[in-house]
């Protein structure tokens, strides 16, 4: 079983105090044996997560997102990221949905959902729940979703969108721009073997919202396939 090694932490502990590159050159060795272990970390979690979805992403390496941080458009100068992130895609247009875990010093979370759906697919999803919220609000109660997730996260409108009353008995959910769903994990467990479990569980109780989610950006309102 992969663990997040105490070097691994220590390095991005020293990162966040030396971010430059002068420094990070310097310690490269330390960065690259952090980072092989991020990648044995996130292949092992690959492959449970294959076990059990069909998911797109290749390797575990090919799922962690870059250190090197894109300074263009940002205040913050800082060239590198202080933390290890990597995502997987569900393979298909059939499967909807992404997985995201998140390792740093002081936060350690999984996540998913739909970060930014096209405009198609976001009225066709606001079409769906209006015509019948109920499968939706069944899945944002269960009891899974709420010992895992709490509640439903996202960038909201602050009233109906277009082409929609604002007295719609579904606007709190017609509100939404991004469906995201985020599980803390105590820092405790960073380097514990339990990691995985703590990550691959909260990617398991996604699943029933993000097969929603794909049968209705996959179907009409009469039920029908799209495409």
């Amino acid at each position: 079983m992969s663990n997040i090694d105490k070097s691994t932490i220590q390095f991005l502990e020293k990162l966040k105090k030396n971010n430059n590159r002068d420094w990070f050159q310097a310690n490269k060795k330390e960065y690259e044996t952090a980072h092989q272990n991020v990648i044995d970390f996130s292949t092992e979690l690959l492959e449970r997560l294959s076990a059990h979805d069909a998911i797109e992403t290749p390797t575990g390496k090919k799922a962690l997102y870059r250190i090197y941080r894109d300074v263009r458009f940002s205040k913050d100068k800082s060239p590198y990221k202080t933390w290890f992130a990597g995502g997987f895609k569900r393979a298909t247009k059939q499967l909807r949905g992404g997985y995201y875990f998140h390792l740093e010093p002081n936060s350690v979370f999984a996540a998913g959902g739909f970060w930014g759906p096209n405009k198609d697919d976001l009225l066709l999803i606001r079409q769906q729940i209006q015509a019948d919220p109920a499968p939706l609000r069944k899945i944002l109660a269960s009891k899974s979703f709420k010992s895992h997730f709490g509640e439903l996260k996202g960038e909201q409108l602050k009233t109906a969108p277009k082409g929609f009353d604002k007295e719609d008995p579904t606007v709190d959910l017609l509100r939404y721009k991004q469906f995201l769903l985020s599980k803390e994990i105590d820092v405790s467990q960073l380097t514990s073997p339990k990691l995985l479990d703590e990550i691959e569980s909260s990617f398991l109780a996604m699943r029933p919202f993000f097969d929603y989610m794909s049968e209705i950006l996959t179907t009409n309102l009469n039920g029908e396939p799209l495409g």
